[in-house]
């Protein structure tokens, strides 16, 4: 067993944080051994002869020149007794120390307390890099096994002027908290950037930043080469998407693309394509990318959701996500998992539905598709008042940790009242990383909740009541859940169908759903829960009779 010696120097009696890092160790299969306050320098020295320690943790809190005369004695004791470099040396003392202590060049690891939780595992569980290269690879599936059990924290950000956004990318990758960041374009770009003759240059700006060139992408990301080198992602664009599945690669070395199943079409207004047209190119994006060898993300389940879709509709519609990105050719698959939305719902039912979305995507896993969890905060349900909105984020990630996330979504706490700038992206993520300090490890089972357990069931029952629908209506193709025809009818008769969408001339928008004791139901015409067997049937039962 690997062994790892901790104590206060000299005449410092300051022990927690001391203890605190030996316990932590022993989670990652260590001997601890704690010696106590106030240890001379020789006896230290004994107990490193006698354990022959991996690592040794040691403490002093008191003054500079005090510390100045320990660290230069330990030093001499370590070359005296030819223990310098035998093992990993890391020390934890007040910020105003640091100096003094670098300047001995003795200790691998200087703890101030201003250093994130995960740098403090790292010094426990590895050595230090040599490279920025081997320390922050440079694709998704590398980044999340070299953080691992650390999720990455992914941030949106793209600000209405080019200059601002690229000199943003740069200060937030210098901040060394984001892991991938993710551009947000303007409309404009996101519509017209291969027909910029159709851009209305009064919008620009509007929702993003004003990509028109090539160049543009290539200058954020070579400001993102410093600090912790973030990957980059962008959004797919709402028009051309092949096209920028191809750009995005050749410029930023995109981490993942992201592109929905149906909308971005006439459906939401997003852009004018049909939807059979919106379906087959967006498939036809999601072949590129894996072409490409980019990781596939499918944002689909969601986008119902915001709309208050059924809790059965967004995680069929989640599967459908998911069995397309398969069947595209996609190596590695994001699933990603809005929570709180629609705002509202309760805890149990958020994770009910979550849980229900992963076991139905579970089944498709294979050695050929591996699927990483994303959890992010629902952008609806955070408050304009940013104190409020603070909790809220917190709230959220503490939720989603229960889905053991590779990748977080750190939704900016402001970004309910404007679009989220450096400091604000550091700020959250910083949230963020408060919640995982205190929380990743040690979580309770709530898949045992009786209440989890027996909505999850329920909300899987009927999403592949409503899967097996889709297949009936499309009996006459080959692969109905892959078919731009049949997932447009199955739009069209309603059979994925949400209230937002009344008065859609693509949609029925028939269907009506209400937040009952926390969890959102489906109910008929007085308010009162329905099955969705009892919602699927008539529509079913008139289908067959129209095709007599």
């Amino acid at each position: 067993m690997k062994t790892i010696l901790g104590a206060s120097l000299g005449n410092c009696v300051h022990v927690a944080g001391i203890y605190r890092f030996l316990s932590l160790a022993e989670q990652y299969g260590y001997q601890a051994h704690f010696l106590g306050p106030a240890i001379p320098t020789e006896k230290l020295i004994e107990a490193i002869k006698e354990k022959k320690p991996e690592r040794v943790i040691v403490g002093y809190r008191l003054s500079e020149e005090a510390a100045r005369n320990i660290f230069q004695e330990l030093k001499e004791a370590l070359q005296k007794n030819q223990l310098l470099g035998k093992f990993i040396l890391i020390l934890s003392c007040t910020p105003a120390l640091e100096n003094v202590a670098r300047q001995t060049g003795i200790f691998d690891y200087i703890f101030t307390g201003k250093e994130r939780f995960e740098e403090i595992v790292q010094s426990i569980t590895g050595h230090k890099e040599s490279s920025p290269e081997e320390k922050y690879p440079p694709t998704l599936p590398e980044r999340i096994k070299a953080k691992s059990p650390f999720p990455l924290l992914r941030h949106h950000f793209g600000l209405p002027s080019l200059s601002e956004t690229i000199e943003g990318v740069a200060r937030i990758s210098e901040s060394r908290v984001i892991d991938v960041i993710s551009l947000g374009p303007d409309q404009n770009a996101q519509e017209f950037f291969f027909q910029p003759h159709l851009m209305n240059e009064e919008k620009r700006g509007a929702g993003g930043v004003p990509l028109r060139h090539p160049e543009d992408l290539k200058k954020i990301y070579e400001a993102s080469r410093r600090g912790n080198f973030p990957l980059l992602r962008c959004y797919s664009g709402t028009n051309n998407l092949v096209e920028w599945a191809h750009l995005l690669k050749e410029t930023i070395n995109i981490a993942w693309g992201a592109v929905p199943l149906m909308w971005y079409s006439q459906l939401d207004g997003r852009s004018q394509r049909s939807l059979p047209v919106a379906i087959r190119e967006n498939q036809e994006a999601m072949r590129a990318y894996a072409s490409l060898g980019v990781p596939l993300e499918v944002n689909e389940s969601h986008q119902w959701s915001l709309r208050d879709a059924p809790d059965s509709v967004a995680a069929a519609t989640f599967y459908l996500a998911a069995y397309n990105a398969k069947k595209a050719g996609a190596r590695y698959y994001i699933a990603q998992y809005m929570l709180n939305t629609p705002p509202g719902i309760s805890p149990q039912a958020d994770l009910a539905k979550m849980l229900a979305k992963a076991e139905l995507v579970k089944e498709l896993e294979g050695e050929s598709f591996t699927v990483f969890t994303q959890t992010r905060g629902g952008l609806a349900h955070f408050s304009v008042d940013l104190n409020v909105a603070k909790g809220q984020l917190g709230a959220s990630t503490f939720l989603g940790l229960f889905l053991q996330p590779q990748i977080i979504h750190v939704v900016g706490f402001c970004e309910a009242d404007h679009l989220a700038h450096p400091e604000e992206v550091t700020e959250s993520a910083q949230i963020v990383e408060g919640v995982i300090k205190d929380a990743l490890f040690g979580l309770p089972q709530v898949q045992n909740d009786p209440v989890i357990l027996e909505n999850k069931e329920r909300i899987k029952r009927e999403a592949k009541l409503i899967l097996e629908a889709i297949k009936r209506i499309g009996k006459e193709e080959e692969d109905p859940w892959a078919s731009p025809q049949v997932l447009t009818q199955a739009v069209e008769e309603g059979i994925l169908d949400a209230p937002h969408l009344l008065g859609n001339p693509h949609a029925p928008g028939k269907v009506k759903t209400r937040i009952i004791d926390g969890f959102l139901r489906v109910v008929n015409e007085r308010g009162e829960i329905i099955t969705e067997e009892e919602r699927l049937n008539p529509l079913l039962q008139r289908l067959r009779l129209e095709s007599l």
